[in-house]
C-alpha cells in the first residue's frame, strides 16, 4: 500500500492542478487528462457483439472487424463488459481470474491486437473492474474454504453463526434469498451482497486492497485507459458487515485513484454508485481526489418519470441537486445500460406511473424496482425516442450509449432477468442477424415482431438517411461541436412552459442553450434575452431566431428539441 505522505503528494500532483488549469482551459496536458469530460462512451459485451470464427459467440477478433463502424458512429471510448475467465453464471461478473482472458473470446494475442487496432483509430478502452466479489470457483475462495490457515481465508468474510440480518440488503430482491450462505467445506457462513456464487472480498484486509491495486496496475500495463468500477458502495463497506447503514471508507477510493494515476496520468475511473446526491461528493472527493466519474442514477430515474408522465418538476430538481460536483469530476449520463432501469429512488406512485407507461406487464419488471426492457419498445415512437437521445447528449456530463440503442434494438423477455437486454447485435437481415455464421448463436437473436433483425439492423439503416442510426451519428457529431456541455458551467433557464426543459451552457466566452419539449403536444417557449441577441439553430439552417422586445419566442412541436448557439448570454 502507498504511504500516506506519498498519497498526499500524488493527490497534489494529480488533482489540484487539474481543477486549477481547467478554469483557464489553457494547458493542453490538463485537457488531455480530462478527455473523459467530452467523450462519447459505447458499452458493449464481446460475446454478443460479433463472432469471427463461427462458434456462435462474439470474440475480440469480431470486435476488431467492427471498429470502423464504431469510429464512423463517433465513439471515443469503448466500455467492455467483463472478459476475464468466468464460469458465466452471472454473464461474466463472476470472475475466476483477474489476470486472464476468457478463452471464449480469444487469447492474450487477440486482446493485444484489439487494443492496437482501437488505439490506431483513436478509440480508448475502458474495462469493467469487478472487485467487490469473485466467483466461488476462484482459486482464492477455493483455498479459503478448504483451509482455515490459508492466507486467503481472511480475504473473504465468514461467520460461524447465521447472522440475524442474513436476508436483508440483497442486491437482487425477489431473486436472491439472502446475503449469507453456508459453505459445507468451510463449515461456516460466507457473505455475499450479490448471488451466492459470488462471495464478497474483504476490504478490511490490507492484502485485498493491495491485490486490487495489482489488478489495476496489470491492466493499465496492457493499455487500458479506464475502469468502470462495479458496485462501488459495497467495496468500501467497513465496520459491521451486512448492516443496513454500514460505515464507508472513502479513503479506499482516493488510494485507488492515486495509484492508478501514478501508473497512467490520464486514467479514468467511472463508478457505479446509485447514491443520493448529497453523498456524491464523498465518492468524487471534495478535492476531486476520489473517482473521476459516476453514473448519474439519481437524475436518470427522474428522467424516466418525466418521459412517462410529462411532469418535469422532479427531473428539474434532480438536475439541480446533482449540480454541485468538483470541476474536474464528471457525471456519466445514460438511457439504457446492461442492467435493469432502476427506479428505486422514485416514490411508489411515481414508479407505478413509469411501470404503467413503459413496463405494464410484470414480466417486464425486475427486482421490485426496475424495468428490464430496451428503450425503443418502452417508448414506442420515434419522436420520443429522438427526444430521449437528444437529452442524453445534451445533459451535463458525458453520454454513455448501450450497444444496439443507436439502431433501436428491442428486448427478449423470454430470457432470464437482465439477459433480456443482452441479445446479439443485429448487423444485417441475414441468418442470425449477421452476428454469427453458426447455425445458432449462443444466445438467441431477436427474430420476431417489430424489433426482429429482419426489420432492425445496421445494414438497412446505414443506407437510409432518415434512419435512427444516421440520426444518432448526426447528434453525436453535434455533441462534439459543443464542448461547453462537458467543460462549461450550466444553469436551468425559465422556458415559459412547464413542459419545456431549457439548459444554458457557458464556456470560454461561448454560450449554448438547448430545449426539450416533454409534452406530446406543441408548446411555446419564451426566453428572456438582450435586445440584440440572436439564436443560431445548430440543427436547421432555417431555425435562427432574433430577439424581439427582449424575448425569444419559439414554437416547439410535440416531443420537439432545439439546439442553439447564442451570440449574447440569455438571462
Amino acid at each position: 500500500m502507498l504511504k500516506p505522505a506519498l498519497n498526499a503528494l500524488l493527490c497534489l500532483i494529480f488533482t489540484i492542478p487539474l481543477c486549477q488549469a481547467q478554469k483557464t482551459g489553457s494547458e493542453d496536458i490538463v485537457k488531455d487528462n480530462l478527455w473523459f469530460k467530452n467523450s462519447v462512451i459505447y458499452n458493449l459485451e464481446i460475446g454478443v457483439f460479433k463472432d469471427s470464427d463461427g462458434d456462435g459467440r462474439g470474440d475480440f477478433d469480431g470486435l476488431v472487424q467492427k471498429l470502423d463502424y464504431l469510429k464512423t458512429l463517433g465513439v471515443d471510448a469503448i466500455w467492455l463488459a467483463p472478459f476475464q475467465p468466468s464460469p458465466g453464471e452471472d454473464d461474466g461478473y463472476d470472475i475466476a481470474d483477474y489476470y486472464g482472458i476468457d478463452r471464449k473470446f480469444g487469447n492474450g494475442g487477440n486482446f493485444t491486437e484489439f487494443m492496437f487496432q482501437a488505439k490506431k483509430r483513436g478509440i480508448r478502452v475502458i474495462m469493467d473492474l469487478v472487485i467487490n466479489h469473485t466467483s466461488d470457483t476462484h482459486p482464492w475462495f477455493q483455498s479459503a474454504r478448504k483451509d482455515k490457515n490459508s492466507k486467503y481465508r481472511s480475504w473473504y468474510i465468514w461467520s460461524k453463526e447465521l447472522p440475524k440480518d442474513w436476508n436483508k440488503g440483497m442486491v437482487f430482491p425477489g431473486v436472491q434469498k439472502g446475503i449469507w450462505s453456508f459453505d459445507s467445506t468451510a463449515k461456516e457462513y460466507y457473505y455475499h451482497r450479490f448471488y451466492d456464487f459470488q462471495p464478497d472480498l474483504n476490504y478490511n484486509n490490507p492484502d485485498v486492497r493491495q491485490e486490487s491495486q495489482r489488478v489495476i496496475g496489470y491492466w493499465i500495463n496492457q493499455g487500458i485507459d479506464g475502469f468502470r468500477l462495479d458496485a462501488v458502495p459495497f467495496i468500501i463497506e467497513v465496520g459491521k458487515i451486512g448492516s443496513e447503514n454500514p460505515e464507508l471508507d472513502f479513503k479506499l477510493l482516493k488510494d485507488m485513484r492515486t495509484f492508478a494515476q501514478w501508473r497512467k496520468s490520464d486514467i479514468v475511473i467511472l463508478g457505479e454508485a446509485n447514491v443520493e446526491p448529497k453523498q456524491s461528493k464523498f465518492y468524487f472527493g471534495e478535492n476531486a481526489d476520489g473517482i473521476h466519474m459516476m453514473f448519474n442514477f439519481f437524475s436518470n430515474q427522474h428522467l424516466f418519470y418525466a418521459l412517462a408522465s410529462g411532469d418535469l418538476k422532479p427531473f428539474v430538481t434532480a438536475i439541480k441537486e446533482t449540480q454541485d460536483i468538483p470541476k474536474a469530476s464528471q457525471w456519466a449520463n445514460f438511457l439504457r445500460n446492461h442492467d435493469e432501469i432502476d427506479l428505486g429512488r422514485l416514490t411508489d406512485k411515481q414508479r407505478e406511473q413509469v411501470y404503467k407507461r413503459m413496463g405494464p406487464d410484470t414480466s417486464m419488471q425486475l427486482y421490485d424496482r426496475g424495468i428490464r426492457r430496451r428503450l425503443a419498445p418502452m417508448l414506442g415512437n420515434r419522436k420520443q425516442l429522438e427526444l430521449a437521445n437528444s437529452l442524453l447528449f445534451s445533459l451535463p456530463g458525458a453520454p454513455v450509449i448501450r450497444y444496439g440503442e443507436e439502431i433501436g434494438m428491442g428486448d427478449d423477455l423470454s430470457l432470464k432477468e437482465r439477459l433480456s437486454v443482452r441479445t446479439p447485435m443485429q448487423w444485417t437481415n441475414e441468418k442470425n442477424a449477421g452476428f454469427t455464421t453458426a447455425d445458432t448463436a449462443f444466445r438467441p437473436v431477436i427474430n420476431k415482431g417489430d424489433y426482429s433483425y429482419e426489420k432492425v439492423n445496421v445494414a438497412q439503416q446505414s443506407r437510409d438517411p432518415q434512419s435512427l442510426l444516421n440520426w444518432t451519428t448526426r447528434i453525436i457529431k453535434l455533441r462534439k461541436e459543443c464542448p461547453e456541455i462537458g467543460l462549461g458551467t450550466y444553469s436551468l433557464v425559465e422556458s415559459g412552459s412547464e413542459s419545456i426543459l431549457a439548459i444554458r451552457y457557458e464556456y470560454e466566452g461561448k454560450s449554448l442553450v438547448i430545449l426539450h419539449n416533454f409534452s406530446s403536444q406543441p408548446q411555446k417557449a419564451v426566453l428572456s434575452a438582450d435586445k440584440s441577441s440572436r439564436l443560431y439553430d445548430l440543427m436547421s439552417e432555417k431555425g435562427d431566431v432574433t430577439a424581439a422586445n427582449g424575448k425569444f419566442s419559439l414554437s416547439m412541436e410535440g416531443y420537439g428539441y432545439k439546439w442553439f448557439r447564442v451570440d449574447h448570454v440569455i438571462r
